[in-house]
This record gives structure tokens, C-alpha cells and sequence, in this order.
């Protein structure tokens, strides 16, 4: 049996409509997809950026004689280099603590601490109701510890 070019036309027409419908259902989750990807890149790049300024911050921190400020500024500096802002919002501290140094010995350190909050900018409030459980909310922390043992001053 032969089909006519009308049948042939009005298959064609009903196929178009649902490659749109597909592409409106899909679209919306590959971008979701998409973002999500983007938005975590930056969450880790800055977990890096934070990692990497605990250490910075704790290298000056264990030099004898250092400044009050040095640490401070140091972390600042490093997070600025690192492309994210380091305002009022942002928190270093730097503790006392003692350092395996050998068998059962310690020896004095100091741990830098710092903590950043971040925020996502297309995901947040997906990424605050996994952390918070709500949707609604402060930025998330973000905090990096560091760890050295002070040198001596001979």
C-alpha cells in the first residue's frame, strides 16, 4: 500500500513537535548539570586557595620575631592574589599548639586558621538546603587549618 504526500507531511510536522517538547524537557537539566559544574569548580578552587593560605599564614607565623599583624596580612595578601576578597568577613587565627617532633618529644607550633564564607551563585540555595537544611541562610564556611612547628631563633 502506498502512502500519500500528505501522510508523509503530517508524520513529518507531528516529529518536529516532539524533537521541541524534548528539547524543553531536557534543556533545563542539561544546564542545571552544567552550572552545577561550574559552581563546584569554584567551590574547590577556593578550598585550594584557603588550603594554601593556612600554610602561607602558618610559614609566618612559626618565624621568630614576626610582627602582631604578619600573619594576618600575609593570608590577606595570599587570598588576594588568589582572586577572592578578603574583607572583614574573612577570619584568621592563629593558635599555640605543640608538634610531634620525634619519638614521644613535642615541640612548640603554631596553627592558622582560616575561615572564609562562600557564597554559590547559582546554587545556593540547593547547596544551603544540603548543608542547613534550609533553603534560606548565611553563605557557607569554609575553613582550612595549617599546622607547623616554630622554628627556634639561633
Amino acid at each position: 500500500m502506498r502512502r500519500s504526500g500528505g501522510d508523509v507531511a503530517r508524520r513529518l510536522r507531528g516529529e518536529r513537535g516532539t524533537a521541541i517538547i524534548e528539547t524543553a524537557l531536557t534543556l533545563p537539566l542539561l544546564l542545571f548539570v552544567a552550572a552545577g559544574i561550574f559552581e563546584f569548580g569554584r567551590a574547590y578552587q577556593t578550598s585550594q586557595v584557603l588550603t594554601n593560605a593556612a600554610r602561607e599564614g602558618a610559614r609566618v607565623a612559626v618565624l621568630p620575631n614576626q610582627a602582631a599583624d604578619a600573619v594576618d596580612s600575609r593570608v590577606r595578601e595570599y587570598l588576594n592574589i588568589g582572586g577572592l576578597v578578603s574583607d572583614s568577613s574573612v577570619q584568621v587565627t592563629v593558635t599555640p599548639v605543640s608538634v610531634a617532633a620525634g619519638a614521644a618529644a613535642t615541640a612548640p607550633g603554631s596553627q592558622v586558621t582560616v575561615s572564609y564564607p562562600f557564597t554559590f551563585i547559582v546554587m545556593q540555595p540547593v547547596a544551603q538546603l544540603l548543608v542547613n537544611g534550609s533553603m534560606v541562610g548565611t553563605p557557607i564556611t569554609v575553613t582550612k587549618t595549617a599546622v607547623m612547628r616554630n622554628e627556634t631563633g639561633s
